[in-house]
C-alpha cells in the first residue's frame, strides 16, 4: 500500500485504486483479488475459510470484552487498542486444544491457565502502561473484587503528567461468559485524591458481586485531572490515563 501525498485527500475507489483513511494516514491500494464466491466454495481455499471462521469468533469475543468494560474503556485507550486486543485473543484462541482447525474459539482458550496469563496485565492504553505510571503495591481480593492500596503517597508512587493536580482511581469486577456472550459488570465508586506527599489508604469496593458465571476479570482505572477554579478537567482527553486488566480468574 502507498500513502497519499497530495494536499487533496481522496476516499473511495477510482480506476482500480482504493483510497482510504486509517490511523497511519491517508492510504491507497490496488483493487482486486479472489472473488468472495470462490473463497467460500473452492476446495482450494478451505484453509482460508477456516481462518475466516476463527477470525470471526475472535472479533466477536473482542467486541464482547470491550462492551463488558463499558464506559471505563472510553477513559483510557489508544488508537490501536482493538487490533492489539485481537492479537492477544488470537493467541488465546489457539490454545483451544479440543476443537478442530477452523472451529477453535476464545472461550475454550481462555479456560486454560496459559490463556488467562496471555490476557492478564493487558494495557488498554499503551501510551500509559500500569507499570510505567503506578509504582505502589496493592492487594486484590478476587472473591470480592476489593482492591486496597495501603499507605499510598501520590507524588512518590505515580509518574505524574505535567499540569496534573488530582488523580482518581476506579475498579471493575466482571463476570464474562465468552460462550454465551453474556456479562455482568460491577464498578467501584471513584476515589479522587490531590497529588501531594500525604499518605492515605485507598480502598476500591465494587457495589456488588457480579452475577453469572464464566471468566472473572478485574480492572483498574487511573485518571489524571487538572483543577482550575475548583473544577477538575481531564488532561489531553485521557492520553495519560491507565486502564489495566490486573487479574483474570
Amino acid at each position: 500500500m502507498a500513502k497519499q501525498k497530495s494536499f487533496l485527500k481522496v476516499a473511495g475507489t477510482l480506476d482500480g485504486l482504493t483510497f482510504y483513511k486509517s490511523v497511519d494516514g491517508h492510504l491507497v491500494r490496488t483493487k482486486g483479488g479472489v472473488s468472495k464466491s470462490r473463497i467460500m466454495n473452492d476446495p482450494a481455499y478451505i484453509r482460508t475459510r477456516e481462518n475466516i471462521a476463527e477470525f470471526g469468533n475472535t472479533a466477536q469475543s473482542g467486541k464482547l470484552l470491550r462492551n463488558a468494560i463499558g464506559t471505563m474503556l472510553n477513559r483510557a485507550k489508544d488508537p490501536r487498542m482493538s487490533s492489539r486486543m485481537m492479537g492477544v485473543l488470537s493467541k488465546v484462541r489457539q490454545l483451544d486444544a479440543s476443537s478442530s482447525r477452523g472451529e477453535r474459539v476464545v472461550s475454550e482458550g481462555i479456560s486454560t491457565s496459559s490463556g488467562k496469563q496471555l490476557l492478564k496485565g493487558f494495557d488498554f492504553n499503551n501510551r500509559a502502561a500500569l507499570q510505567a505510571v503506578f509504582h505502589a503495591p496493592f492487594n486484590l481480593d478476587t472473591a470480592t473484587g476489593v482492591i486496597t492500596i495501603a499507605d499510598f503517597v501520590p507524588l512518590d508512587q505515580l509518574q505524574i503528567p505535567e499540569g496534573a493536580s488530582h488523580v482518581s482511581f476506579r475498579s471493575a469486577f466482571i463476570n464474562l461468559d465468552f460462550t454465551n456472550g453474556t456479562f455482568d459488570t460491577q464498578y467501584s465508586p471513584i476515589v479522587n485524591r490531590v497529588l501531594d506527599m500525604n499518605s492515605t489508604t485507598i480502598t476500591l469496593t465494587p457495589v456488588a458481586i457480579p452475577s453469572g458465571s464464566g471468566t472473572q476479570l478485574h480492572l483498574l482505572l487511573i485518571e489524571f485531572f487538572q483543577e482550575v477554579n475548583g473544577l477538575q478537567y481531564p488532561l489531553r482527553n485521557g492520553a495519560f490515563n491507565v486502564l489495566n486488566l490486573i487479574d483474570i480468574v
